[in-house]
């Protein structure tokens, strides 16, 4: 270690509220003292930013639409500058795979017959303290292949007859905190936790072989916030004597502010960029959060709004059209079906919406895609093997791309609000976050993966019918009475399905307080925080 402080100094009112078995193990003396350098150096820049938001939300409230910004026109009208090149294992990415780190996961993940595994922290997972830390030991175990484990007669081994994909870690984002760790009697942000740990663990074993610390970095808004995660990228090489650059971060554009940001946010980034990432759900709900005041931006039922509808068509192109020019990965989004294995005409027509899905990415100049579930690795692979037989297609430039930024907020989308949409929007809230209240961040829902960002984009779209008083297909204005009557009836619907000691009674009561249109949390996650934390007494730091 280079210039490493004194840890009793640095310990001093550092606390541990969350009580694991992996704790003695991944909150180490060392460990604690980098997460702790992490919060004091940047934690009051992060709670400017995310105030910032507010102001940029203040003024969307009034009507006043975003742009491209003039203070950075320099920026994005520099043909000379250029993202990082391709890192070892980031040179091909054609499928990867998302999910949580719990250890079934990471083994399965690991395993799948894909490029890339994105370990999640954030949206498919329940930030409880058990699975925040035992994740980091998930991870810290499959890095140095001892993640093996039997569960009652089924043993989980990594495999042995090939290269594993390149492991890409994704933290929580700014919004979120670790309120069972705490510096100076603040909680930890959740994304300095989660990348602190994992960084300090496991950074030089990654290059050793022959990879290295690579991050997804989620819910960004600005490129002021992607430069904060470039300075604690180099504070933490530099903290462990790591040549700067070997970090690579790869951003989801997943909210409608970033969007008009791409080219900064790579610049922000550049040493340390590896491409964007079309985040689909998140940014449909990003669209209907920051312009929920704003009647014109009304949208139909969620299946109507597809990536083919005027403002995500948009987005698409200008993010693969931003990254080719940057000479960047440009990543398409999730496809979140999971095999139907009792009825086969409808995995049938499952499958064949995720061929064309894929297809349309790849066509459109996408050098890599998602999947949540292992059995569409093979549909997303061949599809891409079929269309792109380079590593990357970074040489496909869309010259013929001019996206304006009346063409990110053109909400031209045909459509209607029917009930039968309100009803599925009140299942998939309601659904997501009783598991989500039970610890789990990813529900199989109607034979689709459903995380955070599903559940952020019901809850608002039914928050903004209610507001607006919205008329369904079936001429029934949206009211509150209307909206809580129905969501009652599939709240005592799904309760009584489900096993003894479920939390649809909880999830219900919460999700009322969301979509009648008038009060609106800024995220679910932080909503329903307190729900699952278990604070206990404080364990000093300093008695590590």
């Amino acid at each position: 270690m280079t210039g490493t402080p004194d840890p009793a100094a640095v310990l001093k009112d550092v606390n541990i509220l969350g009580q694991s078995a992996a704790n003695s193990k991944i909150l180490t003396k060392d460990a604690v003292v980098f997460l702790a350098l992490l919060h004091r150096t940047f934690d009051k820049t992060r709670k400017a930013l995310l105030q910032r938001r507010q102001v940029r939300q203040a003024e969307l409230n009034k009507g006043n639409l975003p742009d491209f910004l003039p203070e950075t026109k320099h920026i994005r009208e520099n043909d000379a500058w250029r993202g990082a090149k391709p890192a070892p294992g980031l040179i091909d990415r054609r499928v990867e795979i998302t999910g949580p780190t719990d250890r079934k996961m990471v083994v399965n993940a690991l395993n799948s017959d894909v490029w890339t595994y994105m370990a999640d922290f954030e949206d498919s997972n329940a930030p409880t303290w058990d699975n925040m830390v035992n994740g980091q030991l998930n991870l810290y175990d499959a890095i140095r292949r001892q993640v093996d484990f039997k569960q009652g007669q089924k043993e989980y081994k990594l495999r042995t007859d090939r290269t594993l994909p390149t492991l890409i870690a994704r933290a929580r984002g700014w919004h979120l905190e670790e309120k069972h760790f705490t510096v100076d009697g603040e909680p930890i942000s959740g994304a300095l936790f989660d990348f602190g740990l994992y960084f300090f663990h496991n950074a030089e074993e990654l290059v050793k072989r022959g990879y290295g610390p690579y991050f997804y970095l989620a819910k960004m808004e600005s490129h002021l916030e992607a430069r904060l995660w470039n300075d604690v990228f180099n504070l933490a090489q530099d903290y462990i004597g790591m040549q700067r650059g070997t970090i690579r971060g790869t951003v989801l554009i997943e909210t409608i502010m970033a969007a008009f940001e791409m080219d900064e946010i790579i610049y922000e980034l550049r040493d340390h960029s590896s491409g964007l990432n079309c985040g689909r759900w998140d940014y449909i709900f990003s669209v209907i959060k920051r312009f929920r005041q704003n009647p014109s931006f009304v949208l139909p039922d969620r299946a109507a709004v597809t990536m083919t509808v005027p403002f995500m068509d948009s987005y698409v192109k200008l993010l693969i059209k931003t990254c080719h020019r940057r000479q960047v990965h440009a990543m398409g989004g999730m496809a979140a079906q999971i095999p139907i294995k009792d009825n086969p005409a409808a995995n049938d027509a499952a499958m064949a919406n995720v061929r064309a899905d894929k297809l349309r990415e790849v066509r459109a100049g996408h050098d890599g895609t998602w999947v949540a579930h292992p059995a569409l690795a093979s549909i997303a692979s061949e599809i891409f093997n079929a269309n792109m037989p380079t590593p990357n297609q970074m040489h496909i430039r869309r010259e013929d791309v001019h996206i304006t930024g009346n063409d990110l907020l053109n909400m031209n989308v045909p459509g209607t609000i029917t009930e039968e949409g309100i009803r599925k929007n009140l299942t998939i809230g309601i659904g997501y976050m009783e598991g989500w209240l039970r610890g789990v961040g990813c529900v199989p829902i109607n034979s689709l993966m459903e995380d955070a960002a599903t559940a952020e984009v019901s809850r608002s779209q039914l928050w903004q019918w209610c507001k607006h008083g919205v008329k369904t297909a079936e001429g029934k204005t949206v009211t509150k009475d209307y909206a809580v009557r129905l969501l009652k009836e599939q709240g005592k619907e799904l309760a009584s399905k489900a096993p003894k000691g479920n939390k649809f009674a909880l999830a219900t009561k919460y999700f009322e307080g969301q979509v009648t249109g008038e009060d609106y949390a800024e995220f679910l996650t932080s909503l329903l925080y307190n729900e699952i934390t278990s604070v206990g007494s404080a364990s000093p730091a300093a008695k590590l």
